[in-house]
């Protein structure tokens, strides 16, 4: 069949992009699920850092790439070994399909499944397969989704089922936003009732974790940012304090506010400085979890001495440690109840053919989550 897709030719193109137009909307073909494989009708996709990373070509990937990995549809036809869905049912993307079988799935860690991260650094769906092309050239697939389009063709593990009732709009930001963010409270962090925790970085990711913090019980919550308008979003949203992150003093502020350090102290924005700053206002004897996603060439220096004396802990988080098929539904069961207000995670809606614009915004940071209807 012939579809729509935002389709990124090449890496490391200039901003602004509403005028170098990195993602050109093309005219793809794609082909019928194969066996354990889905096509999905995309109804809303959220633009991502990650997206941006690949755009930029902080995160190399192979090009040319359909671009998109947080979104949310409707199942409309499947492959052979698929039983469990049905035509018009509601499904949100997830970014990692998880075999089931590696040793990472067999201990519950399917985000770190080995097959999907082959799959997702190959440019592939899960079973290697390549199932878009242009002009009979094959087109890689962008972490298993390439959810800016009208219809995906992706493996039945990267699928969760959802309530219909919730819009797509806001299941997309499931995807990925919440997931992550969230998860990384909740499953890496398991910040217990009463705790203190910072927040660097306010993106969707963050603020998603800001969120998360709140419904975890969380007793001080200190937000960090270098963009006004975020700190006074994470405000809003439950934030019992706010530091710019660009001031000389932030550690200085952050240790006054918190007698010392926060017990969990979460990184979001995928730079290196942000991390060394969520490192410093973490108290002894506490955490560091970060989820940014910086260059794979940066890296970070730490005081060994510090470390070990102090007993600190340094964590990693990827895709909010989550089981995706038991922990989206309870997220958006949090949501149900308002206890996670993912909504007003949302900047605003676009049409496929603003994605650039779209970019822009995000890259200038004026924006915390769009998401595109189609």
């Amino acid at each position: 069949m012939k579809i729509r897709a935002a389709v990124l030719n090449r890496m490391g193109v200039e901003p602004p992009y509403a005028q170098t137009k990195p993602l050109a909307i093309e005219e793809l073909d794609l082909e019928p699920p194969g066996p354990g494989e889905v096509l999905v009708r995309i109804r809303a996709a959220g633009l991502c850092h990650s997206d941006l990373s690949v755009i930029n070509g902080d995160r190399p990937r192979p090009t040319p790439m359909a671009l998109g990995h947080e979104a949310a549809g409707e199942v409309v036809a499947w492959g052979e070994g698929v039983t469990d869905l049905k035509e018009g049912e509601h499904v949100v993307l997830v970014f990692v399909p998880s075999c089931g079988h590696c040793l990472p799935c067999a201990e519950g860690r399917p985000a770190l499944c080995e097959s999907g991260a082959a799959a997702n650094t190959a440019g592939t769906l899960l079973s290697g397969a390549r199932r878009l092309s242009r002009n009979g050239s094959p087109i890689h697939h962008h972490l298993g989704c390439s959810a800016f389009a009208d219809y995906a063709v992706v493996s039945r593990r990267s699928l969760v089922k959802v309530d219909p009732a919730l819009p797509f709009d806001e299941a997309a930001l499931f995807g990925c936003a919440v997931l992550t963010g969230v998860g990384a409270v909740i499953n890496t962090a398991r910040v217990p009732l009463g705790a203190s925790v910072a927040v660097v970085g306010l993106g969707g990711v963050g603020l998603a974790a800001l969120i998360g913090a709140q419904a975890a019980g969380a007793a001080t919550i200190v937000a960090l940012d270098v963009a006004p308008d975020k700190l006074e979003l994470a405000r809003a949203l439950g934030a019992t304090a706010c530091v710019n992150a660009a001031a000389p003093d932030a550690v200085e502020q952050v240790k006054a506010l918190t007698a010392g350090g926060v017990d969990f102290a979460f990184e979001f924005a995928g730079v290196v400085k942000a991390l060394e700053l969520a490192y410093r206002i973490t108290r002894r004897g506490g955490t560091t979890v970060t989820a940014g996603l910086p260059p794979p060439q940066h890296t970070l220096a730490l005081p060994i001495v510090n470390l070990v004396a102090e007993e600190r802990t340094v964590k990693g988080s990827y895709i909010g440690t989550c089981v995706p098929v038991r922990d989206l539904p309870r997220y958006v069961a949090l949501y149900r109840q308002g206890r996670l207000p993912v909504d007003r995670l949302k900047t605003g809606t676009l049409r496929l053919e603003q994605i650039n614009e779209g970019f822009d915004r995000l890259r200038e940071g004026k924006a915390v989550r769009q998401v595109i209807v189609m």
